[in-house]
């Protein structure tokens, strides 16, 4: 079964250690209960309970110090993340949150040629600290040119901070902030270490009204002597941005997460009810409601299973994640909505009772598209990708399941950030044409009707300028990106044949409803709406596939109930 269920996962594959940590986390949660799980949502209550796990069983040391620095069994390993990750998710977004900080605020650590604070940080993660990435302002968001975080020239030696940061998690007990701003000397950007426990560290408030503790946190004169600097120049400049590369594949996991345990919660709760006289299951609209949200969602976990391989597969020559990695962002997360969207039009007003994980998942799904960079700010970078994409194609080897125990030291190796729209990519079209379901052909012929539109209508200056246009036109590229890890993750899981004509049954509506809407823009010229028009057409039904889809759907009722 694609989809994660605590009551019946075992882990096999991974080695001992990790095996045991992942189901130690599993059992974390269940024995704390639903009950208690909600109760500290509601009250907002700080999860020293979990922290507590945290550093008992070592569980952020193990999973996110490199070999080279930890104490046995640690590495960086993006496969076996993904796996923490999507349990965290599944239990609450207010869980996954400090892992993820504490991830981004190890990436310029780790990026460091300071072995000292390298060393230093290692021995916190063993101790059982969390830490935080000090990147946002409240004036500026997330724009690194704009920074005024500034460190001046102390007479006594080292530098002087001053600045403040917004929308930090983590800030409040991190062992390390590592904070971004820039030399006034010397203009250079640079990435230091914070230290929340020192006096010249103000932490102003907490900006959000959650368990998190997501502050604005003030720096009064703090000392930053040479040995606190991380980077500075383009080094800093890179580590900030590839820092957010991996960090933003991860929010696609909460995504799945959330959504899987609100699937079952929903599912269970359909299958019990009756409304005149009826099973609400046995309604065809709702069939078809859980069919589509068991789709997409599978379809999430197969295309963020696939990018995971890129990730590992790495190297100066494949950079081919960076375009992956901000469709996982953008376009998971998105679909995790959609889901809790058909979910909650099955289950209406039970979604709102405040006992459920349904209230929390309704609430939290709708964070992740809007964390680590908006949408928007995801597409403007996916964009760059699609000439290369489509019309320079390079060759590359296979990219097998990678899932193997090892460190994935590329990452914190991946230098310069420029030259995106350099990087080329293995022919799409491979993969497309190995299958033969109907719905998979109708999309085929979508994507090549697109293609021909690049070329012979390709968008003029005026609609280059306006990002409305580009934005949907990035969403029909993103599609055709997104179906080709679908299909490749399909051929790696062995998904079934059904599971994929469901899947490309509802691509082909987005297609279609994407198209539409370009060619109704504004900008819209009269060429391209033509071959915009010629792009919509109608799934293709197959009983049978879908009867075996909703049967899966169904099957999850009462396979997994988080107790009390």
């Amino acid at each position: 079964m694609i989809l994660f269920n605590p009551a019946r996962e075992k882990y096999e594959s991974l080695d001992e250690k990790s095996r045991e940590l992942l189901l130690k986390t599993i059992d974390f949660f269940e024995k704390k209960g639903l009950e208690k799980l909600k109760e500290d949502d509601r009250e907002r209550v700080w999860y020293d309970d979990f922290l507590a796990f945290v550093k008992r069983e070592k569980l952020f040391a193990t999973f996110l110090t490199p070999e080279s620095l930890g104490e046995g069994g640690t590495r960086w390993d993006t496969w076996r993340n993904c796996q923490l990750n999507e349990i965290l998710g599944f239990y609450g977004l207010n869980y996954w949150y400090p892992w993820q900080v504490t991830l981004l605020g190890l990436g310029p650590v780790w990026m460091s040629g300071n072995a000292t604070i390298r060393r230093e940080t290692a021995r916190l993660l063993q101790e059982g600290h969390i830490f935080g990435f000090g990147l946002s302002e409240k004036e500026h968001g997330a724009d690194l040119y704009q920074t005024d975080m500034l460190l001046s020239d102390d007479p006594g030696g080292g530098y002087r901070a001053n600045g403040s940061k917004y929308y930090i998690g983590n800030a409040n007990k991190g062992a390390i902030i590592s904070t971004f701003g820039k030399i006034v000397s010397t203009d250079e950007y640079v990435f230091f270490a914070a230290r929340p426990s020192h006096k010249n560290y103000i932490l102003v408030k907490n900006i959000v009204n959650t368990q998190n503790y997501v502050a604005e946190y003030r720096l009064e004169d703090y000392p930053v002597a040479e040995k606190d600097i991380l980077s500075r120049g383009r080094e800093a400049w890179d580590s900030a941005l590839n820092t957010i590369n991996i960090g933003k594949y991860n929010l696609g996991w909460a995504s799945i997460g959330i959504c899987t345990h609100a699937f079952y919660e929903a599912v269970t709760h359909a299958a019990h009810r009756r409304l005149f006289d009826h099973y609400v299951t046995d309604f065809p609209h709702i069939q078809r409601f859980f069919t589509e949200a068991y789709a997409r969602l599978s379809a999430m976990k197969l295309y963020a299973r696939r990018a995971a391989d890129y990730m590992r597969a790495a190297s100066p020559r494949d950079r081919r994640y960076l375009l992956f990695n901000p469709v996982q962002k953008m376009k998971v997360t998105s679909q995790g909505e959609e889901v809790i969207n058909l979910l909650w039009d099955v289950i209406a007003a039970k979604g709102f009772e405040k006992d459920t994980f349904f209230e929390m998942a309704a609430r939290d799904i709708r964070a992740l598209p809007k964390l680590e960079g908006t949408v928007h700010v995801n597409m403007a970078l996916i964009i760059k990708f699609m000439k290369n994409y489509f019309f320079n194609a390079a060759e590359f080897p296979p990219v097998p399941r990678l899932d193997g125990a090892y460190d994935d030291d590329f990452l914190f190796k991946q230098g310069e950030t420029r030259g995106l729209s350099k990087i080329r990519f293995h022919d799409y079209r491979d993969v497309y044409k190995k299958y033969a379901q109907a719905n998979v052909r109708i999309f085929i012929r979508q994507t090549r009707m697109f293609k021909m539109m690049l070329a012979a209508a390709r968008p003029t200056k005026e609609q280059a300028g306006d990002f409305g246009f580009l934005f949907v036109l990035g969403q029909l590229f993103t599609l055709v990106v997104y179906g080709q890890l679908i299909l490749e993750g399909a051929a790696l899981d062995r998904a079934s044949g059904a599971l994929v004509e469901q899947i490309f049954d509802f691509m082909v509506r987005d297609f279609n409803r994407h198209a539409q809407e370009l060619a109704l823009h504004p900008v819209t010229g009269n060429g391209q709406r033509l071959l915009l028009q010629k792009m919509i057409s109608r799934p293709a039904h197959d009983e049978s596939s879908y009867r075996q889809i909703w049967g899966e759907a169904l099957g999850l009722a009462d396979s997994y109930t988080m107790g009390a």
